[in-house]
């Protein structure tokens, strides 16, 4: 047999796929079942109105047909969303609808990238977000986020020669894994750096609704230039409930959005079409339902700062997103090793973070996905193991 693409040395199996391994070894081994932080799968179900429209979508035989592209509501939705919500006007050019941003960030480098080019990426990072480009044969350099700069990217400290070369740039806040989200005035920045050095940006906007404390998410988007230089993705996922529906949006720059569309029609067939009659609903007269979702996820994280502390557990409130980011002890020096122990010891499961990136070595992601019960027994269940008994000290 002649061998397999050499772009596949550049992967590894998911770390997700990895951890549902551990997790099957785990209840084979003890005939239990473990709390689950690991995957960003929300168990907060879509409103009754968004199933009904995709239930009622469903009973239409000719909605099992080839959808090719987007229904013209769904686009006028997508245009009212962001006219409304974050004060964006788009002509229906400027969209782009896909089965959640997951595809698009996996493959709009094909239409961007040519082999070679240079895309900065920050690390840590959704592992998406680099292997989109090196799916398309670019090269990666990283953007260092650290807890000391608010995990803001450094855009000064970028090497003039890297900046010089680069093609593209990936950023995205509320962010994924840290949680951190991004003043007004780091954004005023990146566009100009971006102008300075002709970069097109992309911004992943997932948990602009899921910020907490009072504070509220923008669009990148929104800000003076913008669309001059980028596309922001959104989802529909993390908001509405609809993570296995798959949904999601790209939207801004006419000539970014064009190239990636023709890329999509030899690609797809578009989104299934019951699925589109859900986001219509979602984005049409669901949005009220927003708020509950965001207390509900803002309850959870309290809920394990607080429990978790009292375990020896010190972790900072998330300041948004689903997410919370997560030291591991001192005696660790791989975040790897303390996922392994943290499941043997205790039946917990969490995302090592050297898996989003060398910066989130000593870091693990938490996914709020349980109930606030579940997160105290994971609590007490740490603090029955003595893992964090030398933090205490």
């Amino acid at each position: 047999m002649k061998s397999f693409s050499k772009r596949m040395d550049a992967f590894g199996t998911s770390i997700f796929t990895e951890l549902k391994a551990m997790k099957l070894a785990y209840m084979e081994e003890t005939g239990k079942e473990p709390i689950d932080f690991s995957i960003g799968s929300p168990n907060i179900p879509p409103a009754e109105p968004i199933v009904r429209a995709m239930k009622e979508a469903m009973d239409v035989p000719e909605n099992f047909k080839y959808a090719i592209t987007e229904l013209p509501e769904l686009l006028e939705a997508v245009q009212d969303w962001y006219q409304n919500r974050y004060d964006v006007s788009l002509d229906p050019d400027q969209i782009v609808c896909m089965s959640g941003t997951q595809e698009a960030l996996s493959t709009i480098c094909l239409a961007l990238c040519d082999p070679d080019d240079l895309v900065l990426v920050p690390d840590p990072c959704y592992p998406v977000f680099q292997d989109g480009p090196k799916i398309a044969g670019a090269q990666v350099a990283y953007m260092p986020l650290k807890e000391e700069n608010d995990y803001l990217i450094q855009l000064d400290e970028i090497d003039e020669e890297t900046a010089k070369r680069a093609k593209l740039m990936v950023v995205s806040y509320p962010n994924n894994p840290t949680c951190a989200t991004a003043p007004d005035w780091f954004y005023e920045k990146l566009i100009a750096f971006a102008k300075r050095y002709d970069i097109m940006v992309i911004h992943d906007n997932a948990y602009s609704e899921l910020i907490f404390d009072g504070s509220q998410g923008r669009s990148f988007l929104s800000y003076p230039g913008a669309m001059e230089i980028g596309v922001e993705m959104n989802s529909l996922s993390k908001t509405f409930g609809l993570a296995g529906a798959r949904i999601g949006v790209c939207v801004g720059n006419k000539e970014m959005i064009g190239a990636y569309r023709v890329l999509k029609s030899n690609m797809d067939y578009g989104i299934f079409l019951p699925v589109q009659r859900g986001g219509i609903e979602a984005l049409r007269h669901c949005m009220d339902t927003i708020p509950a979702t965001r207390k509900a996820y803002k309850d959870r994280r309290d809920v394990l700062s607080s429990a978790f502390q009292k375990a020896g557990w010190i972790i900072e409130p998330s300041p948004a997103t689903m997410f919370a980011w997560a030291p591991i002890p001192k005696s660790y020096t791989s975040s790897n090793a303390f996922v392994k122990d943290l499941l043997k010891k205790t039946g917990v499961v969490v995302t090592p973070g050297e898996s989003f990136g060398q910066y989130g070595m000593r870091y693990v992601r938490f996914a709020l996905v349980q109930d606030v019960e579940q997160i105290r027994e994971a609590a007490r269940r740490i603090q029955a193991s003595g893992l964090f008994a030398e933090e205490k000290r």
